[in-house]
């Protein structure tokens, strides 16, 4: 298999996780194969990641792919730096899922802290996170996603990534995040989301339902597998977006990723 067939294969099967890995990938393979046919083809992996579809957008307008990815890569460096600064010291973070932006983030702490995180089923991503967080020599208590509320009880912030930011600062992120949210403001734990602001789009989005194998490979007539891949945290559960532009309400944010990135649709 070449290298762009195995890109695609590996964003469509979820080997290549998270919206900002999925959209440097994505360009990786447009870099190889830049033509129409290519290009929708790696569109086509997740329709449902603005990310992706916004840096494929900008490389086809600079005319360059490579000048889209180094611009994705810097504007993550800005977003972990900001975040970073909002961990102080013996912090208890909560996480869901896998980001790598996330990751990033904790990455620049240089104050002692420790994480609680979810399993995040039904393909684990937590452990990743876990495992990648362990191996920088930080403490993690991770914990079935249905003791989500021991965790957030037991944090003092939380940091999610996101995979689609709509026009009204409503976050789309994996499936358990908006429970997480209700939970955060039950516990008066406060949320951000950590992201690029390339995330955002106004178009509306359908959230994608995965195989149903992923959760149980099950023949019974009688059983329907419902596997939704996201759902939405309202903005009024948002304490902060932490974007390349800062750390703002989630209608702020809208408002500035309009007047920045007025190609952004």
């Amino acid at each position: 298999m070449d290298e762009f067939n195995k890109i695609i294969k590996d964003i469509k099967s979820l080997k290549i996780q998270g919206a900002t890995n999925i959209a440097l990938n994505g360009l990786k393979a447009m870099q190889l194969k830049p033509d129409y046919k290519s290009i929708k083809l790696i569109l086509k992996t997740r329709p449902t990641e603005p990310c992706l579809q916004n840096a494929i957008k900008y490389a086809k307008e600079v005319e360059n792919p490579k000048i889209s990815y180094n611009y994705l890569r810097n504007m993550d460096k800005r977003v972990e730096n900001i975040a970073s600064k909002l961990i102080k010291k013996n912090s208890k973070i909560f996480t869901h899922c896998h980001s790598s932006t996330v990751i990033g983030a904790l990455k620049l702490v240089n104050v002692k802290f420790s994480v609680n995180n979810t399993e995040t089923r039904p393909l684990y991503q937590g452990r990743k996170t876990a495992n990648e967080l362990a191996k920088m020599g930080i403490k993690v208590n991770h914990y079935v996603d249905s003791a989500a509320e021991d965790a957030i009880k037991n944090s003092n912030i939380i940091l999610l990534g996101a995979d689609y930011i709509n026009s009204e600062g409503n976050v789309y992120n994996k499936i358990g995040s908006y429970a997480i949210s209700e939970l955060a403001k039950k516990h008066k734990t406060p949320l951000f989301i950590i992201t690029n602001s390339w995330k955002y789009s106004s178009k509306k989005l359908k959230i994608e339902n995965r195989d149903s194998k992923e959760i149980w490979d099950v023949a019974n007539k009688n059983i329907t597998i419902k596997n939704p891949a996201f759902d939405i945290i309202p903005n009024k559960n948002i304490k902060g977006i932490v974007s390349e532009l800062g750390v703002l309400k989630p209608k702020k944010f809208v408002n500035k990723v309009k007047k920045e990135y007025s190609w952004i649709k």
